[in-house]
């Protein structure tokens, strides 16, 4: 007979985490952007706001995205965000709208969208306890990102090789020649939060990453496969340590370039010792709650930006919040 699944109020589920770009805060318009004349009519509705991306780069003015008014005709180029809900509205309290639309750098940008640009890559992350000046900021900010990309690199059809045109207000393209429709594609990813019975975690550094960098182990879940499985997998491959108890904590979408995180914390035996693989992960270990706020704090262990599902997780085992050894205001 099969076993009724953990209620809510067992202490054995830890409750879902409250993640940074996993709040909707933000109405897709799923249903109204199937109108083919949605976008334009957004576009020149008052209260509109429009985010300009040149080479995948966006305004930043004072820390915050530039938003500036539609003017002259809707481009080709652009991309129905969404609309704010009822607790986020525009100046005067009109329904605020957001479209984005991405240009090729050496273009012009409107007036007053020509602020230093930032690449979602670079920089430290904002200030911990620093707010945006409106709600729907980091829902656009995640958002902002994954559709253009996508537009750049899927110009023509994966079938055919017709040229393809925007349907959907931005979120299809469809084949001139066979007429398919192609869509945003999502890559499911786990990242792990994985500790052993003496309540140490287990963190990574990249081949790719900076020195002193240490994260939550992760990768992608394969064709078929389970996530639980994937969890299993990804921590013998990346640590050579087998894992249990995979449990899932919460998601979070990451637009770099269309990776929708998924994580889960699980248990390692007793006395495991963790080996990298030499190839992606160079460096991983176990760290105690003092000894890695130590060590973040005097700078020894960098840790991963606030806004990251692997940061919540980490800080959700340590059971507040962690020191960084400098913050800088991007």
């Amino acid at each position: 007979m099969a076993s009724c699944p953990p209620s809510s109020s067992d202490p054995t589920v830890a409750p879902p985490l409250a993640l940074p770009l996993a709040r909707e805060e933000l109405d897709r318009g799923a249903v109204a952007r199937l109108d083919p004349g949605h976008l334009a009519a957004a576009w020149a509705r008052e209260g509109t706001e429009v985010l300009w991306l040149q080479g995948g780069r966006a305004p930043v003015a004072d820390g915050r995205l530039v938003f500036t008014a539609p003017s002259g005709p809707v481009p080709a180029e652009a991309a129905y965000l969404g609309r704010g809900t009822a607790a986020d509205r525009g100046p005067h309290g009109r329904e605020r709208e957001v479209v984005s639309v991405a240009v090729e750098p050496p273009a012009a940008l409107p007036e007053g969208a020509g602020h230093r640009a930032r690449g979602s890559r670079g920089g430290r992350p904002p200030r911990r306890g620093r707010r945006p000046r409106r709600r729907g900021h980091r829902a656009v900010r995640g958002r902002r990102r994954e559709t253009p990309n996508w537009h750049a690199t899927h110009r023509f059809c994966a079938f055919c090789g017709g040229a393809t045109d925007v349907e959907a207000a931005g979120w299809v393209r469809r084949c001139r020649d066979c007429s398919r429709e192609q869509f945003p594609r999502t890559d499911p990813a786990v990242i792990v939060a994985v500790t052993d019975p003496a309540g140490r975690i287990l963190l990574g550094r990249n081949a790719a990453w900076p020195d002193g960098l240490y994260s939550c182990l992760a990768g992608f879940v394969e064709p078929g496969e389970s996530l639980e499985h994937a969890v299993v997998r990804e921590i013998a491959e990346e640590s050579g340590v087998t894992v249990t108890q995979p449990r899932y904590r919460g998601s979070q979408p990451w637009p770099f370039p269309r990776s929708l995180m998924l994580g889960f914390t699980a248990l390692a035996p007793a006395g495991a010792e963790p080996v990298p693989d030499g190839e992606e992960i160079l460096s991983v270990r176990w760290f105690e709650r003092e000894e890695l706020a130590h060590l973040a704090r005097e700078g020894d262990v960098t840790l991963p930006g606030a806004v990251s599902i692997a940061r919540a997780l980490i800080e959700d085992w340590y059971g507040g919040t962690l020191p960084d050894a400098q913050t800088l205001i991007t």
